[in-house]
């Protein structure tokens, strides 16, 4: 059945491909106001946790954010407050903690925008890089996000049915989350996972209304993002550094109006639309014009894919050429 209806789809015109993929797609689009709603955000006191919770508070809505620092916290609410002159909420909790998270997420009530923001990112070759680091980037990117996930969703859910509105769970991933990149083994583990957990995710929460959005920042300016880059490896400057990187302010616009649009993936510039295009798979698309470009441009970006991986290899065979010869 599938197999004919994907050599149907490749014999008619654009425009009955694109009538056809408004009939597909999947889940259903829908908007997700943010005014008077209760935004939740982790990793909510820097960078772009609280870059997004600023923005939201400017739309009105009610938010809350948790780190693991109090005081840091505090700082934060006060350069919302000043920014937009509205109060957040604030939570000291640690996401690997999964009672901490429990009792956060109750103290702060009902969630309608769940935003794990949270993540850490120590870059090194996987045999020099001690178990410890590789379980702690594990540890908070990956199982801090089912805490977070696992204690806001009873709630979650009885708030859908009393608002009626859409809910979002929105997952802070990676570009390193959508191609291996040397030196970033772990780190492309913990967020390569996420996208896992959100496609099953989204199939066991849209019955209730619920929509979850990945987001793929690339480097992005944060203080967090600066200390870890002075531990990058120079082979992972030299591939890596060459993509460009974005103000956290960019990234968090790119976010929110993401998650208000009810997208499935979504990219934060164009280096990401390409790579969300090259590794759309089997992901979940709710638009059906993406949809189209996803289908026409998939053999054009895996034929790019292939040239950007011989430029990789190139580079790390040369790296490891020249200081050969010097060792």
């Amino acid at each position: 059945m599938a197999a004919a209806l994907f050599s149907l789809l490749l014999l008619v015109p654009p425009v009955g491909l694109l009538t056809a993929l408004a009939f597909l797609a999947r889940p259903r689009a829908a908007r997700i106001p943010l005014k008077g709603r209760h935004v939740f955000i982790t990793g909510g006191s820097s960078g772009i946790g609280l870059a997004m919770a600023t923005a939201a508070a400017r739309e009105g809505a009610r938010v809350s954010i948790l780190a693991r620092n109090a005081a840091r916290l505090e700082e934060a609410r006060g350069a919302i407050r000043a920014a937009t002159g509205q109060d957040v909420g604030v939570h000291a909790a640690d996401v690997r903690d999964a009672d901490a998270v429990a009792r956060a997420l109750a103290e702060a009530g009902p969630v309608d925008v769940l935003v794990c923001n949270h993540g850490v990112f120590v870059p090194q070759e996987l045999e020099k890089q001690e178990m410890q680091e590789v379980r702690w980037m594990v540890d908070i990117n990956l199982m801090g996000t089912f805490h977070l996930v696992k204690a806001a969703l009873p709630a979650m859910k009885e708030r859908t049915k009393e608002t009626r509105l859409p809910a979002s769970i929105a997952i802070m991933s990676s570009q390193a989350g959508q191609v291996g990149v040397y030196g970033y083994t772990a780190y492309s583990a913990s967020k390569f996972a996420l996208r896992g957990l959100g496609e099953a995710l989204q199939h066991e929460v849209i019955a209730d209304n619920i929509h979850v959005s990945l987001i793929f920042p690339p480097d992005t300016e944060t203080p967090g993002f600066t200390e870890e880059n002075k531990r990058r490896p120079e082979l992972t400057n030299i591939i890596a550094g060459s993509s460009g990187g974005m103000k956290a302010d960019d990234v968090a616009r790119k976010a929110l109006d993401g998650i208000k649009s009810g997208k499935f993936i979504v990219p934060c510039n164009f280096e990401g639309a390409m790579l969300a295009v090259a590794t759309a798979g089997l992901s979940p698309q709710s638009s059906p014009l993406t949809a189209f470009l996803e289908i026409i441009g998939a053999g054009l970006m895996r034929f790019a894919a292939i040239c950007f991986q011989f430029n990789w290899f190139t580079t790390i065979e040369n790296w490891y050429a020249k200081n050969k010869k010097h060792a």
